[in-house]
């Protein structure tokens, strides 16, 4: 028995929003496996003919006996493929062909069979006879949904144009947009720094940022009179530290053989939470050597702005090696703010850890009041001294010459650079029957202002 039909449709965006070019399979040529579903296993038939036409890929096939109950039962059609070149917006320009596939759900809707025949009976326009496409059962998957039944469930290591297809990069496959986003969202909520930090997207690793020091000189002259030449002011040029995060969850294959599982939640919570514990430790103590540098391991001074090296972050004692000293604690609180310049303590916030914190909520004004004041509506953050409290569990507890306190813009003092996208690797191999999930991401950090964040160090001077 032999089945003809359209496996692929020019011009019209699939359930994936990536269209197919005239041209993508120029250099497509049969025989080619027939298999149902994109299973290697359930291998159906022989693609005896494909060719271009001006709807799309046209193919015929010659059906094993395992294949003729499928292709009267299903009708859609469906191609894997590596993308050997893409063009804008998902557009598929050239692909290199692998297989074609019976499936019940494909991609494109547009792709099916539409002829079965034999030598001693021809049907034709079998389009009723297949079983129709299920209501949303297409739409609404998208790429999060190919990715997770195909590369995370299933392993397969080529695109596919059906609904349980998958997105491949060479050298790794990268989350697709849906699942990163959960991530991002969950280590936002979990991070505390990032909340707080300038977080950019960037294309490499060697990401660098110009600081001006100081800004450009000016003067005032009369309508008419000559304009000497102003200084130039010195620049600098600052380069976060970075390293590689990764978090290696592991599943076992009846969990991911199990449909009502859902992994991309799995997946997006256990990489979110390891990444949060690693760079929120990074970004406040991180040594800089194959990860962010922290903010409170850069040098400082006592002195003001514009005496201080660059990259110096001044600090102001808190009276007393190890506390406060005695009565003065709201005094140097309130000198911690002021020894931030104005501008720059719109948007400021003091971070701390809940140790800290818990000394610092007892702390009262002379008539009594609490200095620390409990966010009254959801969502509004807990204040001390009309300024946000971030609490992050990396800062140092409260000890001889910590520096245990910051505050600061840090919005315009530390700068986080995200290397786009999430990578995972796929290994069923090294602890059987387990299968691990290797996300990598690259991340950096590093204080571009040292004007912005200023340190309370638990010393007497």
């Amino acid at each position: 028995m032999r089945i003809a039909g359209h496996a692929a449709i020019f011009d019209v965006a699939d359930g994936q929003g990536d269209i197919v070019r005239r041209g993508a399979f120029a250099d497509a040529r049969a025989p080619l496996p027939l298999l149902l579903e994109h299973d290697p296993a359930r291998r159906i038939g022989t693609v005896t003919t494909i060719a271009e036409d001006a709807r799309g890929l046209r193919m015929e096939a010659e059906l094993w006996p395992a294949g003729v109950r499928a292709a009267r039962r299903i009708g859609g059609l469906s191609f894997g493929f590596r993308a050997e070149r893409w063009g804008t917006n998902r557009e598929l320009t050239h692909v290199g062909l692998i297989e074609l596939s019976l499936v019940a759900r494909p991609m494109q809707p547009l792709a099916r069979v539409d002829r079965i025949w034999s030598e001693e009976n021809e049907m034709v326009d079998v389009k009723s006879d297949a079983r129709p496409v299920l209501s949303g059962a297409v739409a609404g998957r998208g790429a999060a949904g190919a990715f997770v039944d195909n590369y995370l469930r299933a392993g397969r290591t080529h695109e596919v144009k059906s609904a349980s297809g998958a997105s491949g990069i060479d050298g790794g496959y990268a989350v697709p947009r849906e699942i990163d986003g959960i991530i991002e969202r969950l280590l936002k909520a979990a991070s505390p720094i990032r909340t707080i930090a300038n977080v950019v997207q960037v294309g490499s690793a060697g990401y660098r940022k110009l600081v001006s020091a100081g800004g450009t000189p000016s003067g005032w002259v009369s309508e008419t009179a000559d304009r000497p030449e102003t200084d130039t002011p010195d620049f600098h040029e600052i380069v976060p530290p970075s390293g590689e995060l990764y978090a290696n969850p592991a599943a076992s294959q009846a969990m991911l053989d199990d449909a009502a599982f859902d992994l991309e939640g799995w997946l997006a919570d256990e990489i979110a939470a390891e990444f949060a514990r690693a760079e929120g430790a990074a970004f406040v103590a991180g040594s800089g050597v194959n990860r962010p540098k922290g903010f409170v391991t850069y040098p400082t001074s006592s002195d003001g702005d514009g005496t201080r090296a660059f990259g110096t972050l001044q600090h102001v004692a808190s009276g007393a090696a190890g506390g406060f000293g005695g009565t003065a604690a709201p005094d140097r609180l309130i000198d911690l703010v002021h020894a931030l310049k104005g501008p720059y303590r719109q948007g400021a916030s003091f971070v701390m850890n809940a140790a800290t914190l818990a000394v610092i909520r007892k702390f009262k004004t002379a008539d009594g009041a609490f200095l620390w004041q409990p966010g009254l509506l959801t969502g509004q953050p807990d204040t001390l001294l009309g300024y946000p409290v971030v609490e992050a569990d990396a800062m140092p507890d409260i000890a001889a010459n910590s520096l245990s306190i910051a505050f600061g813009n840090f919005k315009a003092g530390y700068l986080i650079a995200d290397r786009a996208e999430t990578q995972i690797l796929r290994d069923p191999y090294s602890h059987k029957p387990f299968v691990h999930f290797y996300a990598t991401r690259r991340v950096g950090g590093a204080v571009v202002n040292s004007e912005a964040i200023k340190l309370m160090k638990f010393a007497a001077a």
